[in-house]
Protein backbone atom coordinates (compact mmCIF):
# COMPACT_ATOMS: atom_id res chain seq x y z
CA UNK A 1 0.00 0.00 0.00
CA UNK A 2 2.78 2.62 1.03
CA UNK A 3 4.19 1.51 -2.85
CA UNK A 4 1.02 2.35 -4.30
CA UNK A 5 0.43 5.85 -2.11
CA UNK A 6 4.26 7.14 -3.32
CA UNK A 7 3.53 6.32 -6.87
CA UNK A 8 -0.15 8.38 -6.75
CA UNK A 9 1.78 11.44 -5.04
CA UNK A 10 4.54 10.92 -8.00
CA UNK A 11 1.57 10.89 -10.82
CA UNK A 12 -0.44 13.49 -9.02
CA UNK A 13 2.89 15.83 -9.04
CA UNK A 14 3.75 15.67 -12.53
CA UNK A 15 0.29 14.80 -13.72
CA UNK A 16 0.55 17.92 -16.97
CA UNK A 17 3.41 16.13 -18.06
CA UNK A 18 1.69 12.59 -18.06
CA UNK A 19 -1.07 14.11 -20.02
CA UNK A 20 1.08 15.92 -22.27
CA UNK A 21 3.46 13.13 -23.14
CA UNK A 22 -0.43 10.85 -24.03
CA UNK A 23 -1.39 13.65 -25.84
CA UNK A 24 1.57 13.43 -28.17
CA UNK A 25 1.36 9.30 -28.20
CA UNK A 26 -2.16 10.18 -29.56
CA UNK A 27 -2.14 12.80 -31.91
CA UNK A 28 0.96 10.88 -34.18
CA UNK A 29 -0.10 7.29 -33.04
CA UNK A 30 -3.99 7.36 -33.00
CA UNK A 31 -4.15 3.54 -32.84
CA UNK A 32 -2.64 3.54 -29.29
CA UNK A 33 -5.44 4.99 -27.47
CA UNK A 34 -8.57 5.06 -29.90
CA UNK A 35 -9.94 1.86 -27.97
CA UNK A 36 -10.61 3.76 -25.08
CA UNK A 37 -13.01 6.19 -26.47
CA UNK A 38 -16.19 3.79 -26.08
CA UNK A 39 -15.11 4.31 -22.21
CA UNK A 40 -14.78 7.80 -21.98
CA UNK A 41 -18.09 8.25 -20.21
CA UNK A 42 -17.30 5.49 -17.82
CA UNK A 43 -13.68 6.64 -16.81
CA UNK A 44 -15.51 10.09 -15.82
CA UNK A 45 -17.73 8.99 -13.73
CA UNK A 46 -14.89 6.97 -12.03
CA UNK A 47 -13.34 10.42 -11.59
CA UNK A 48 -16.36 11.84 -10.08
CA UNK A 49 -16.93 8.96 -7.49
CA UNK A 50 -13.12 9.39 -6.88
CA UNK A 51 -13.98 12.60 -5.65
CA UNK A 52 -17.48 11.86 -3.64
CA UNK A 53 -15.18 9.47 -2.03
CA UNK A 54 -12.92 12.41 -0.37
CA UNK A 55 -15.94 13.97 0.42
CA UNK A 56 -18.81 14.66 3.67
CA UNK A 57 -22.53 15.29 4.16
CA UNK A 58 -20.69 17.67 6.76
CA UNK A 59 -18.77 18.88 3.94
CA UNK A 60 -21.95 20.88 2.51
CA UNK A 61 -22.20 22.79 5.88
CA UNK A 62 -19.21 24.64 4.03
CA UNK A 63 -21.54 26.33 1.57
CA UNK A 64 -24.18 27.59 3.97
CA UNK A 65 -21.62 28.80 6.30
CA UNK A 66 -20.20 31.09 3.22
CA UNK A 67 -23.02 31.62 1.28
CA UNK A 68 -21.69 35.38 0.27
CA UNK A 69 -18.34 33.86 -0.74
CA UNK A 70 -19.65 31.17 -2.38
CA UNK A 71 -22.04 33.18 -4.10
CA UNK A 72 -19.83 35.06 -5.57
CA UNK A 73 -17.60 32.34 -6.69
CA UNK A 74 -20.81 30.22 -8.68
CA UNK A 75 -21.87 33.81 -10.28
CA UNK A 76 -18.72 34.66 -11.71
CA UNK A 77 -18.16 30.83 -12.51
CA UNK A 78 -20.94 30.14 -14.38
CA UNK A 79 -21.09 33.89 -15.92
CA UNK A 80 -17.57 35.13 -16.59
CA UNK A 81 -16.30 31.44 -18.72
CA UNK A 82 -19.61 30.73 -20.38
CA UNK A 83 -19.75 34.50 -21.92
CA UNK A 84 -15.59 34.37 -22.68
CA UNK A 85 -15.91 31.11 -24.47
CA UNK A 86 -19.26 32.51 -26.70
CA UNK A 87 -17.02 35.80 -27.39
CA UNK A 88 -14.10 34.17 -28.43
CA UNK A 89 -16.00 31.59 -30.57
CA UNK A 90 -17.11 34.82 -32.31
CA UNK A 91 -14.06 36.15 -32.71
CA UNK A 92 -12.01 33.90 -34.31
CA UNK A 93 -15.28 32.35 -36.42
CA UNK A 94 -15.13 29.14 -35.08
CA UNK A 95 -16.82 26.11 -37.10
CA UNK A 96 -20.08 24.71 -35.57
CA UNK A 97 -18.96 21.95 -33.64
CA UNK A 98 -15.89 23.78 -32.17
CA UNK A 99 -17.28 26.94 -31.47
CA UNK A 100 -20.27 24.34 -29.54
CA UNK A 101 -17.47 22.53 -28.11
CA UNK A 102 -15.56 26.05 -26.45
CA UNK A 103 -18.95 26.72 -25.05
CA UNK A 104 -19.64 23.83 -23.46
CA UNK A 105 -16.29 23.68 -21.84
CA UNK A 106 -17.33 27.40 -20.50
CA UNK A 107 -20.39 26.09 -19.18
CA UNK A 108 -19.04 23.38 -17.42
CA UNK A 109 -18.74 23.52 -13.45
CA UNK A 110 -15.32 23.96 -11.79
CA UNK A 111 -12.68 21.44 -12.29
CA UNK A 112 -11.70 18.80 -8.80
CA UNK A 113 -7.62 20.46 -10.04
CA UNK A 114 -8.74 23.38 -8.94
CA UNK A 115 -9.15 22.57 -5.50
CA UNK A 116 -5.08 21.20 -5.66
CA UNK A 117 -4.01 24.32 -7.16
CA UNK A 118 -5.63 26.60 -4.49
CA UNK A 119 -3.86 24.83 -2.12
CA UNK A 120 -0.75 25.03 -4.06
CA UNK A 121 -1.22 28.58 -4.01
CA UNK A 122 -2.02 29.01 -0.52
CA UNK A 123 -5.66 30.43 -1.31
CA UNK A 124 -8.63 29.85 0.86
CA UNK A 125 -9.35 25.66 -0.15
CA UNK A 126 -12.20 25.55 2.08
CA UNK A 127 -13.71 27.99 -0.38
CA UNK A 128 -12.26 26.29 -3.73
CA UNK A 129 -13.96 23.09 -2.38
CA UNK A 130 -17.25 24.57 -1.75
CA UNK A 131 -17.47 26.79 -4.83
CA UNK A 132 -16.40 23.54 -6.55
CA UNK A 133 -19.24 21.36 -4.93
CA UNK A 134 -22.24 24.58 -5.51
CA UNK A 135 -20.74 24.45 -9.10
CA UNK A 136 -20.91 20.77 -9.66
CA UNK A 137 -24.57 20.52 -7.95
CA UNK A 138 -25.82 23.12 -10.07
CA UNK A 139 -24.65 21.78 -13.12
CA UNK A 140 -27.46 19.56 -14.03
CA UNK A 141 -29.47 22.93 -14.92
CA UNK A 142 -27.33 25.33 -15.94
CA UNK A 143 -24.86 23.70 -18.22
CA UNK A 144 -27.30 22.75 -20.31
CA UNK A 145 -29.21 26.13 -20.40
CA UNK A 146 -26.35 28.30 -20.70
CA UNK A 147 -25.67 25.96 -23.79
CA UNK A 148 -28.48 25.99 -25.43
CA UNK A 149 -28.48 29.86 -24.87
CA UNK A 150 -25.34 30.58 -26.33
CA UNK A 151 -24.56 27.88 -28.78
CA UNK A 152 -28.23 27.10 -29.64
CA UNK A 153 -26.84 29.32 -32.69
CA UNK A 154 -24.57 27.13 -34.15
CA UNK A 155 -25.98 23.51 -33.43
CA UNK A 156 -28.77 21.74 -31.78
CA UNK A 157 -28.80 21.54 -28.25
CA UNK A 158 -30.82 18.59 -26.87
CA UNK A 159 -30.80 20.34 -23.14
CA UNK A 160 -33.00 17.89 -21.46
CA UNK A 161 -30.50 14.79 -22.41
CA UNK A 162 -27.50 16.83 -21.52
CA UNK A 163 -29.58 17.33 -18.21
CA UNK A 164 -29.74 13.32 -17.77
CA UNK A 165 -26.39 12.27 -18.84
CA UNK A 166 -25.00 15.06 -16.24
CA UNK A 167 -26.55 13.54 -13.43
CA UNK A 168 -25.30 10.16 -14.31
CA UNK A 169 -22.43 10.39 -15.04
CA UNK A 170 -21.39 13.36 -12.63
CA UNK A 171 -24.27 13.27 -9.63
CA UNK A 172 -25.03 9.86 -9.31
CA UNK A 173 -21.13 8.71 -8.46
CA UNK A 174 -20.25 11.66 -6.66
CA UNK A 175 -23.62 10.66 -4.58
CA UNK A 176 -22.58 6.92 -4.23
CA UNK A 177 -18.91 8.04 -3.28
CA UNK A 178 -20.33 10.18 -0.52
CA UNK A 179 -22.99 6.98 0.60
CA UNK A 180 -19.61 4.90 0.89
CA UNK A 181 -17.29 7.22 2.73
CA UNK A 182 -20.41 8.07 5.26
CA UNK A 183 -20.90 3.96 5.90
CA UNK A 184 -17.48 2.37 5.22
CA UNK A 185 -15.23 5.88 6.64
CA UNK A 186 -12.40 3.60 8.26
CA UNK A 187 -11.52 1.68 4.71
CA UNK A 188 -12.06 4.43 2.25
CA UNK A 189 -9.51 7.02 4.25
CA UNK A 190 -7.25 4.18 3.44
CA UNK A 191 -8.09 3.98 -0.04
CA UNK A 192 -8.20 7.76 -0.69
CA UNK A 193 -4.67 8.25 -0.42
CA UNK A 194 -4.50 6.08 -3.79
CA UNK A 195 -7.68 7.85 -5.30
CA UNK A 196 -5.52 10.13 -7.24
CA UNK A 197 -3.58 7.46 -9.35
CA UNK A 198 -6.65 6.33 -10.31
CA UNK A 199 -8.32 9.80 -11.67
CA UNK A 200 -5.11 10.64 -13.24
CA UNK A 201 -5.20 7.54 -15.20
CA UNK A 202 -8.67 8.19 -15.83
CA UNK A 203 -8.17 11.85 -17.20
CA UNK A 204 -4.99 10.88 -19.08
CA UNK A 205 -7.00 7.83 -20.95
CA UNK A 206 -9.64 10.61 -21.29
CA UNK A 207 -7.76 12.71 -23.02
CA UNK A 208 -6.00 10.00 -25.18
CA UNK A 209 -9.40 8.99 -26.75
CA UNK A 210 -10.55 11.81 -27.71
CA UNK A 211 -6.66 13.14 -29.52
CA UNK A 212 -7.07 9.69 -30.96
CA UNK A 213 -10.51 10.12 -32.45
CA UNK A 214 -9.89 13.29 -33.74
CA UNK A 215 -6.30 12.70 -34.65
CA UNK A 216 -6.51 14.38 -38.09
CA UNK A 217 -8.51 17.39 -37.20
CA UNK A 218 -6.66 18.44 -34.66
CA UNK A 219 -3.38 18.69 -36.73
CA UNK A 220 -5.48 20.78 -38.78
CA UNK A 221 -7.17 23.39 -36.48
CA UNK A 222 -4.88 22.26 -33.04
CA UNK A 223 -3.21 25.66 -33.57
CA UNK A 224 -5.98 27.49 -33.70
CA UNK A 225 -7.90 25.82 -31.17
CA UNK A 226 -5.39 26.07 -28.76
CA UNK A 227 -5.05 29.68 -28.85
CA UNK A 228 -8.78 29.97 -27.72
CA UNK A 229 -8.12 27.49 -25.08
CA UNK A 230 -5.28 29.39 -23.52
CA UNK A 231 -7.26 32.77 -24.12
CA UNK A 232 -10.69 31.59 -22.73
CA UNK A 233 -8.48 29.86 -19.64
CA UNK A 234 -6.43 32.34 -18.97
CA UNK A 235 -8.89 35.43 -19.42
CA UNK A 236 -10.91 33.34 -16.80
CA UNK A 237 -7.78 33.40 -14.44
CA UNK A 238 -7.83 37.25 -15.11
CA UNK A 239 -11.33 38.13 -14.75
CA UNK A 240 -11.91 36.05 -11.95
CA UNK A 241 -9.05 38.09 -9.76
CA UNK A 242 -10.07 40.73 -10.67
CA UNK A 243 -14.30 40.27 -9.66
CA UNK A 244 -12.90 39.14 -6.38
CA UNK A 245 -10.88 42.12 -5.87
CA UNK A 246 -13.43 44.43 -6.66
CA UNK A 247 -15.90 42.90 -4.23
CA UNK A 248 -12.85 43.72 -1.07
CA UNK A 249 -12.07 39.40 -0.37
CA UNK A 250 -9.28 38.97 0.62
CA UNK A 251 -6.13 37.49 -0.98
CA UNK A 252 -6.46 34.27 -0.22
CA UNK A 253 -10.22 34.01 -1.08
CA UNK A 254 -9.29 36.08 -4.35
CA UNK A 255 -6.74 33.04 -5.37
CA UNK A 256 -9.37 30.54 -4.82
CA UNK A 257 -11.83 32.39 -7.13
CA UNK A 258 -9.38 33.11 -9.98
CA UNK A 259 -8.25 29.18 -10.08
CA UNK A 260 -11.46 28.18 -9.66
CA UNK A 261 -13.26 30.33 -12.30
CA UNK A 262 -10.06 29.54 -15.12
CA UNK A 263 -10.07 25.82 -14.32
CA UNK A 264 -13.12 23.71 -15.78
CA UNK A 265 -14.52 20.58 -15.37
CA UNK A 266 -13.09 19.28 -19.35
CA UNK A 267 -13.58 16.16 -19.08
CA UNK A 268 -17.54 16.73 -18.27
CA UNK A 269 -17.43 18.69 -21.17
CA UNK A 270 -15.56 16.31 -23.29
CA UNK A 271 -17.81 13.53 -22.48
CA UNK A 272 -20.95 15.72 -22.98
CA UNK A 273 -19.67 16.95 -26.69
CA UNK A 274 -18.82 12.84 -27.53
CA UNK A 275 -22.35 11.79 -26.29
CA UNK A 276 -24.71 14.97 -28.11
CA UNK A 277 -22.42 16.86 -30.72
CA UNK A 278 -20.26 14.56 -32.67
CA UNK A 279 -16.34 13.73 -31.79
CA UNK A 280 -14.84 17.22 -33.53
CA UNK A 281 -16.96 19.19 -30.35
CA UNK A 282 -14.99 16.92 -27.75
CA UNK A 283 -11.57 18.47 -29.38
CA UNK A 284 -11.58 21.99 -26.80
CA UNK A 285 -12.05 19.83 -23.97
CA UNK A 286 -9.74 17.32 -24.37
CA UNK A 287 -7.07 20.43 -25.28
CA UNK A 288 -8.65 21.95 -22.24
CA UNK A 289 -7.52 19.23 -20.24
CA UNK A 290 -4.08 19.43 -21.20
CA UNK A 291 -3.41 23.25 -21.21
CA UNK A 292 -5.22 23.88 -18.11
CA UNK A 293 -3.28 21.39 -15.60
CA UNK A 294 -0.38 23.29 -17.12
CA UNK A 295 -1.09 26.92 -16.43
CA UNK A 296 -3.11 26.05 -12.86
CA UNK A 297 0.35 24.38 -12.02
CA UNK A 298 2.06 27.88 -12.98
CA UNK A 299 -0.14 30.04 -11.50
CA UNK A 300 -0.61 28.40 -8.43
CA UNK A 301 3.37 28.85 -8.16
CA UNK A 302 3.14 32.50 -9.33
CA UNK A 303 0.32 33.50 -6.61
CA UNK A 304 1.92 31.49 -3.80
CA UNK A 305 5.52 33.24 -4.39
CA UNK A 306 4.37 36.41 -5.50
CA UNK A 307 1.62 37.49 -3.34
CA UNK A 308 1.03 37.08 0.37
CA UNK A 309 -1.99 35.61 1.71
CA UNK A 310 -3.30 38.55 2.94
CA UNK A 311 -2.57 41.40 0.95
Amino acid sequence: MQALEQLSNFVSRYMALFVILIAGISLFQPWTFIWTVPWITILLGIVMFGMGMTLRFADFKLVLQRPRDVLIGTVAQFGIMPLLAWALAHLFSLPPELAAGVILVGTCPGGTSSNVMTYLARGDVALSVSMTMASTILAPIMTPLLTLWLAGQWIDIPAEKMMISIAQVVIAPIFLGILINHFFERPVQKAVKILPLISVIAIVLIVGGVVSANAGRIIETGALIMVVVMCHNLLGYALGFLVAKMLRMDMAKVKAVSIEVGMQNSGLATSLALLHFGAAAAIPGALFSVWHNISGSLAANYLASRMKKNL
